[in-house]
């Protein structure tokens, strides 16, 4: 289970960062396109990606959809003004529209990453599905990592955002193209860390406590039984 994982994530950030880097500058300096073109090229991968994932979903996910809107929007405008550095802030424009939406599902008590942070705690548990209904239900402290959870994610992107527009308008486009990946790569490294403390590490433990309390019972109830059976066969057999 873990090395299909693994190579999922892998080919995943080879798509979605290797790919459009790599074809910036092949198509750049191997085909002699301009910046625009170059630019405008190396994102079809990751447009059809999020395309192709609309596609194949069974209900539409808002970030995705919203991700993918952006892009095509962002084209569009950048191709009709010929900027390249505008084609790189698009970059940025998606990151800080995910990221505001994130924080405005925060202040509406409707979390957008918790259908995305679920499945990984839960486990296809029943017993873990349970326990997270009620701590929902129940637990100031669970709504509130669940909360903190999102507004790490959204307050990362808007940062994000707001440093690669400081770079593309300070360094070269060539420069801003490896540059920025970087400064994305580890926006999300930190998210997923400060996140994971604030959030989905309290949220693991609280689900895990909630489900074995409501194992214990049966368990109990078990070994009464069991107990039971044993002392009606010793006086069978006295």
């Amino acid at each position: 289970m873990t090395k299909p994982r693994k190579s999922r994530t892998f080919v995943s950030l080879l798509l979605d960062v290797g790919v459009p880097v790599g074809s910036y500058y092949l198509f750049k300096g191997a085909f002699g396109m301009s910046a625009v073109a170059a630019l405008g090229w190396s994102s079809v991968v990751p447009v059809l990606r999020t395309g192709w994932g609309l596609l194949r979903q069974r209900e539409v996910n808002a970030l995705p959809l919203l991700i993918l809107l952006a892009n095509l929007v962002g084209l569009l405008l950048s191709f009709g003004t010929g900027d390249a550095r505008l084609m790189l802030v698009k970059d940025s424009a998606v990151g800080s529209l995910v990221g505001f939406a994130l924080l405005g599902s925060v202040v509406l008590g409707r979390p957008m990453m918790t259908a995305t942070l679920k499945p990984w705690l839960v486990k296809g548990d029943a017993g873990r599905e349970a326990a997270w209904g009620r701590l929902g239900r129940e637990s100031v402290a669970f709504r509130r990592a669940e909360s903190l959870f999102s507004a790490v994610w959204g307050v990362a992107f808007v940062a994000e955002c707001a440093l690669r527009v400081v770079g593309v308008y300070t360094f070269p486009v060539d420069t801003m193209v490896w540059l920025g990946t970087v400064v994305m790569v580890l926006t999300m490294v930190l998210a997923f860390v400060v996140s994971g403390a604030l959030g989905a590490g309290p949220m693991a433990h609280m689900v895990g406590a909630a489900a074995a309390a409501d194992r214990a019972p049966e368990s109990v109830t078990a070994g009464l039984e069991a107990e039971k059976n044993s002392s009606l066969a010793g006086s069978t057999h006295g």
